[in-house]
């Protein structure tokens, strides 16, 4: 065990556990103020139920003791044994841990948890609490765990095969964002989604948020070394520069194309830059890094706009940013993955390294994909047809805030004691303006 190694996954554990709260600013800013605490709620809720989760049953499915490279067993449910185990299963020879399997633990639990919480940006305004609490907690055993098993265990079929993904390309961001579309496309449009405006609240907060994401996301792939050494150094490097090129890319894209540069598309920029990068970040140079970030920021723009044309509501574009982000930084591991950055890697098809890696890479991409899709899509199925997914058409106008939490972010005063009982709440209507171009607004 090494000391200097712990310390630096102890802290990365908590900066990778800060941004879920981030997430929840970043989604926070951008549904309409009558939803806000719905949203805040949705991210902050997996914090308890899926931690709890994870030491109860879900680390032992995802570390435990393999079974045929599928999924592990439950020899570590209720965390039973881990403090004493000195290597877990698979991580032998040149792969053994040099941190306690405690602190391994604690830092795979905040990936575990945010993993989920990605989804709520394409379900937001209209989906139960209870419908999303029922479907996040068997989701994370059913759909996170075996995936995670698959290429972060040493014993994991993909792993072996030699897809790489350094920090959760697959595992995080393909897994959710593919959950995210199977589980926005079954439940529904928004009411009035497109043909009503439904702009962000409060952009400054979509900032903090990304700020946080932002600040959080060294943890998140630098932490991924599980060592504090050089590894790491680039790891963080490559994280910072590729969400600088991606915020780049987005921007001049957005205003070639809309003729202006947006905060939101700054934000959403960095973000899918750092999406693109989290599977590279231990396997490029710098360089690499900043290319894998610019495309990022380019192509998830123009993959935001898919929404529209096939007509699915995305709500916070994380289909657009976090699936396809994750499909383009898992394939761009196949081209720019060079041992000279990492030994325990491989050398992409740019190094020397021919096809064998991409189609590793696209393997991956493609099971996990329709793994986590088939698996949402009947998860989210039999949620609607027991407790339901979708808040009637009345909460939804009314907003989540006070129908599913019976609190409201900004005007708790009106309704006198903070602790107290809203009042029924009565719908207004409201005129129809002369102009005909012109439509009455809502909530």
């Amino acid at each position: 065990m090494d000391a200097g190694n712990t310390a630096w996954v102890l802290v990365s554990a908590a900066l990778v556990m800060f941004m879920t709260p981030g997430l929840a600013f970043f989604y926070g800013g951008m549904v309409r103020s009558k939803n806000v605490l719905a949203m805040l709620m949705q991210n902050f809720f997996a914090l308890g139920l899926v931690s709890v989760l994870w030491g109860a049953v879900a680390f032992s499915l995802a570390f435990g003791n393999d079974w045929g490279g599928l999924i592990g067993d439950l020899s570590f449910a209720g965390m039973r044994g881990l403090f004493q185990a000195k290597q877990l299963p698979g991580f032998t020879g040149e792969l053994a841990l040099t941190i306690p399997a405690p602190a391994f633990f604690a830092y795979q639990m905040m990936f575990a948890v945010i993993t989920p919480a990605l989804i709520t940006g394409a379900v937001a305004d209209r989906m139960k609490f209870a419908g999303w609490a029922v479907f996040m907690g068997v989701w994370t055993i059913v759909c996170y765990a075996p995936v995670a098993h698959w290429v972060f265990s040493p014993a994991g079929w993909l792993f072996k095969r030699g897809a790489l993904d350094f920090a959760g390309g697959t595992v995080v961001h393909i897994n959710a964002g593919v959950a995210a579309l199977v589980t926005a496309i079954l439940l529904g449009k928004r009411r009035n989604w497109p043909r009503e405006a439904m702009p962000p609240h409060n952009l400054p907060w979509t900032l903090l948020g990304t700020g946080v994401l932002w600040f959080g996301w060294v943890g998140f792939n630098a932490g991924s070394a599980l060592s504090a050494g050089a590894l790491a150094a680039q790891a963080l490097i490559n994280t910072h520069l590729a969400a600088a090129a991606g915020m780049l890319g987005w921007v001049l894209v957005e205003w070639k194309g809309r003729g202006h540069a947006t905060t939101l598309g700054a934000a959403s920029g960095a973000v899918a830059g750092l999406v693109a990068v989290t599977p590279a970040a231990g396997y490029v140079g710098g360089g690499e890094a900043m290319l894998i970030g610019l495309a990022a920021g380019a192509v998830c723009f123009l993959a935001v706009s898919l929404k529209f044309r096939f007509g699915y509501d995305d709500a916070l574009d994380v289909v657009g940013v976090h699936l396809v982000g994750g499909i383009l930084g898992s394939l761009a591991v196949g081209l720019f993955a060079s041992k000279g950055i990492n030994p325990a890697g491989a050398d992409g098809l740019f190094h020397g390294g021919g096809f064998k890696l991409l189609i590793e890479q696209g393997i991956a991409v493609g099971t996990v994909f329709v793994f986590s899709g088939a698996l949402s899509l009947g998860l989210a199925k039999l949620v609607d047809l027991t407790i339901g997914l979708r808040v009637d058409e009345e909460s939804e106008y009314l907003g989540l805030d006070r129908t599913q939490h019976a609190e409201s972010a900004y005007s708790m005063g009106e309704f006198g004691s903070m602790h107290g009982s809203f009042p029924e709440p009565q719908r207004r209507e409201t005129a129809v303006p002369s102009d005909p171009k012109v439509r009455p607004t809502e909530g």
